[in-house]
């Protein structure tokens, strides 16, 4: 596998510094899991197993190993001294005084390994006034502009799923990658620095360039596009269809399959800006159109013509949808005292020539600490030693 080889030491926390690690233990790296030795706080969210561990944490962490580690005591810090210069990546998302304090720094990491990387993300970046402030995905997504244009009726709106977390971890996996690529020719380590914030304004990028641009402050739109229309949820007889027209050709499409053909010549909707504008109105039109029809009615037709659309499906339903089947996007993973097994949707890409690694659940706390101690050099007396100071 690609990454056979590179050892990750994950300091990270809930999404944005786990999700880069099980990204990279996916294809093939031997990510060790650091964490408190009763469990760190982002392993109980959301419970799902009958150990508390929750439904985020079996996905953040599969294919890893744990250590539980006290790493603020001198033998804790021995032991976190030791990993990294075993390691090529560490993965911390936390504050840059939050690093220090652990020793986990860069230049205190690279004193011990030359050739070690650290990847960083933090909720606003480094400097400026909010660098030392903690922050969440709601929180980049509030201030990047998305929240106040999703909003409707004069409230704004989160996302409900955390994507600004995730993009920060993509963005660092990313980077690892650079790193590893750079350090081929030089055969030094380096930094990596990504943040939600960061994050978060270059999804949204868009918007501001707009803004700067074209001087226009767009109001919310709930869930309409200001640059296409009709993108909207549309009730159906028994449910809801979501479409996205953009482009002048299903636009065409789309009003031939309304019954309305004509639209496509009136000047009004020349483009999809000017679309957009009158997006209240093209809403209208397709909401009519598939309030008389099943959602699977609408799919099949909408489908058929070419316009992009799919049905809004409730978690409970995803799963159960064919096309998430025939895909292969989601793998079966066993862990104690969790019924049945819990579906985990791993890296969503395949590479031609490399598969990943075979789906490994996530640890318990601690499971493999003894093992990992031993790869260190660490005697059963010694492994002993520190059980009973409580520092693993």
């Amino acid at each position: 596998m690609p990454l056979t080889g590179i050892r990750v030491i994950d300091f990270g926390r809930y999404i944005a510094g786990p999700y880069c690690a099980a990204l990279l233990a996916d294809y093939g790296a031997d990510v060790i899991r650091i964490e408190a030795p009763e469990g760190n706080e982002d392993r109980y969210s959301v419970p799902v197993a009958d150990d508390g561990s929750g439904a985020m944490f079996l996905q953040m962490n599969r294919n890893k190993r744990s250590l539980g580690l006290k790493p603020g005591s001198e033998a804790g810090r021995e032991v976190v001294r030791r990993l990294i210069r075993t390691a090529d990546v560490v993965v911390a998302n936390m504050p840059d005084d939050a690093l220090e304090k652990l020793g986990l720094d860069y230049p205190t990491l690279s004193a011990l390994n030359p050739a070690i990387i650290l990847v960083t993300a933090s909720a606003f970046g480094s400097e400026g006034p909010l660098a030392q402030r903690v922050g969440f995905d709601a929180v980049g997504q509030a201030m990047s502009g998305a929240v106040y244009l999703g909003g409707a009726d004069g409230t704004p709106a989160r996302a409900q799923v955390n994507y600004v977390d995730f993009t920060t971890a993509l963005h660092c996996a990313f980077g690892v990658m650079l790193a590893l690529r750079e350090r081929e020719r030089t055969g030094r380590g380096q930094r990596v620095s990504g943040s939600l914030l960061g994050s978060a304004l270059a999804i949204s990028n868009g918007l501001t360039i707009d803004h700067a641009l074209n001087g226009v402050d767009r109001g919310m739109m709930g869930s309409r596009a200001f640059s296409s229309a009709p993108t909207d949820i549309f009730a159906t007889r028994d449910g809801w269809v979501m479409t996205q027209v953009v482009g002048n050709p299903i636009f065409a499409r789309w009003a031939a399959l309304i019954g309305r053909p004509e639209l496509a010549d009136d000047p009004r909707f020349g483009s999809d800006i000017a679309r957009g504008e009158y997006g209240a109105e093209l809403s209208g039109l397709m909401a009519e159109w598939c309030a008389a029809r099943t959602t699977d009615d609408a799919i099949a037709e909408l489908g058929a013509a070419r316009v992009p659309a799919g049905p809004v499906l409730r978690p409970s339903e995803v799963l159960a949808e064919p096309q998430v089947a025939a895909a292969r996007l989601v793998e079966p993973m066993a862990y104690p005292g969790v019924k049945g097994t819990a579906p985990i949707v791993r890296t969503p890409i395949t590479l031609s020539a490399s598969a990943k690694a075979e789906l490994s659940p996530a640890p318990r706390v601690g499971e493999h600490g003894e093992a990992i101690l031993a790869e260190l050099g660490y005697d059963p007396d010694a492994i002993s030693a520190l059980r009973r100071d409580r520092i693993i």
